[in-house]
């Protein structure tokens, strides 16, 4: 017998999934995005009449051609996981089969950067000077992305507190459902303590009250993730890495996919266990678990034969031994 469900109902069954998972210490945002979505697809294509909610599931996950398939993949997983979680109250309610989305494997290849575009970025970012973004700040900000890994909008809400340059740590707070602290290095911490300067400077000019967020703009407010990644953009285009207009080429995220990549390619040079050491850079990088920190083994083509080189030397020191 075929699952019948209005928009209405389906509302009411989405608030309470959200709620559950809330209580148990998730954020759920984008789920909720994803859910309210998929009510009002039904809505806009039902109005309130009953429909079959497996129909329903089939044609909103097909309702935009050529969508890739990771995106579709992990929408049709919330879909999935409130469909689950109404089965509590109706023990025959429909679940959508996995085949419904089977491709979770993202095709996508990120940008790494090379050294010289870093630096190239890096210099850009010290020149800078616009009305609410000022070199300094760019500067302390670019090398936190590229020396940590952290995501832009991690780097945007650490406050003073989760400074201590003295023991050398940044702390990341409840990121991803979940708190990290980061150990840097000493040239990290100098830069940063004449950011620090500076930004008293910043502050004192503008007879500002300090907001407390590590990262500021030029009047002395908190600078906002959207003005972050604005900013970042810019520097982006115009240094020709990424087109005038449009989403295409890389992204401040890249900076991210950047560290990564160097320091697995780091480290296959000094002869480690790349495999051995990938825990260690999922738990820095705040993966959820190794998974999504293995894709960058074969992220570019150096790391890759460096990889090879390892491979073919372990099997001629083996075709040696007696």
């Amino acid at each position: 017998m075929s699952t019948m469900i209005t928009a209405t109902a389906l509302a009411h069954d989405a608030a309470q999934f959200l709620a559950f998972k809330r209580a148990m210490g998730m954020g759920y945002r984008r789920a909720e995005f994803v859910l309210n979505g998929f009510v009002r697809f039904i809505r806009d294509h039902y109005g309130e009449r009953p429909a079959s909610l497996e129909q329903a599931v089939t044609q909103w996950v097909t309702r935009i051609e050529g969508r890739k398939a990771i995106t579709v993949g992990s929408e049709f997983g919330v879909v999935r996981q409130l469909c689950l979680f109404r089965r509590r109250s109706d023990p025959y309610g429909f679940v959508p089969d996995h085949a419904v989305a089977p491709v979770k494997e993202s095709v996508f290849v990120p940008y790494i950067f090379s050294r010289e575009e870093l630096l190239a970025l890096l210099n850009a970012a010290t020149r800078h000077e616009g009305r609410n973004m000022w070199g300094a700040m760019l500067r302390a900000l670019t090398l936190v992305l590229y020396c940590t890994g952290m995501r832009l909008g991690e780097a945007t809400r650490l406050h003073l507190v989760d400074v201590d340059l003295r023991a050398a740590v940044l702390t990341v707070q409840r990121s991803k459902g979940r708190s990290r602290i980061l150990p840097i290095r000493n040239d990290l911490v100098v830069e940063l303590r004449q950011y620090l300067r500076q930004r008293e400077e910043v502050l004192a000019a503008n007879g500002a009250s300090d907001p407390l967020i590590l990262f500021i703009r030029r009047d002395g407010s908190a600078l906002t993730l959207r003005a972050a990644s604005d900013a970042l953009r810019c520097l982006l285009r115009d240094l020709g890495l990424k087109p005038p207009c449009g989403r295409s080429g890389p992204r401040p995220y890249e900076f991210r996919h950047a560290f990564a990549v160097h320091r697995l390619t780091a480290w296959a040079v000094e002869g480690v266990d790349v495999h051995a050491k990938l825990p260690w850079l999922s738990a820095y990088l705040g993966h959820q678990n190794v998974l999504g920190t293995e894709v960058y083994l074969k992220a570019t083509p150096e790391l890759l034969q460096l990889a090879s080189q390892r491979f073919e030397q372990h099997s001629r020191s083996k075709s040696r031994l007696p």
